[in-house]
């Protein structure tokens, strides 16, 4: 049998694949913004479920602050795939990038533009945050369709209010 760790990326890797043929279909049928704006329904409900599940796998509750959302974003399924980082951290904020992103690493091989994630990642971490401590909110300091600096695709800062 594999090591968990291989099994684990290659769920990950399966799931976004579906994730990405889903978003394709869609588009298909309906165009780009049809697309964007039930991917981003999708990513509303999923980034939830997906905390609560690592909440639970952790047995922590919701409301661990700064400290659990660090850990938490560390058992994403996107954390066995993409490469990613917190550059840096304190007890009331976050910084946190994506420095290779399966998806827009992709793209960009096969000479297409970036996928212009931003506002769907909005949802995403947002919804995510929240499920981890509902004190926190989000802020996009850079996603596509924002350039590209050949260091990192996507920056999120996560700040503790009150």
């Amino acid at each position: 049998m594999e090591n968990k760790d291989n099994l684990i990326s290659d769920f990950a890797k399966l799931w976004l694949a579906h994730d990405g043929l889903w978003f394709q279909a869609v588009e298909d049928e309906f165009g780009m913004d049809a697309a964007i704006k039930l991917d981003g329904i999708a990513w509303g409900t999923f980034s939830p479920i997906e905390a609560g599940r690592i909440l639970a796998r952790l047995g922590k509750a919701p409301g661990g602050g700064i400290n659990l959302l660090e850990e938490a974003l560390g058992q994403r399924l996107y954390a066995f795939i993409n490469d990613q980082r917190v550059i840096e951290k304190t007890v009331k904020k976050l910084v946190f990038e994506m420095t290779g992103c399966r998806v827009q690493d992709a793209r960009r091989r096969k000479g297409l533009q970036p996928f212009p994630c931003k506002d769907v990642g909005i949802i995403e971490y947002s919804t995510f945050a929240k499920a981890i401590d509902e004190r926190i909110e989000t802020r996009c300091l850079r996603c596509p369709p924002d350039e590209y600096d050949g260091q990192y695709w996507c920056r999120w800062e996560f700040a503790l209010k009150g």
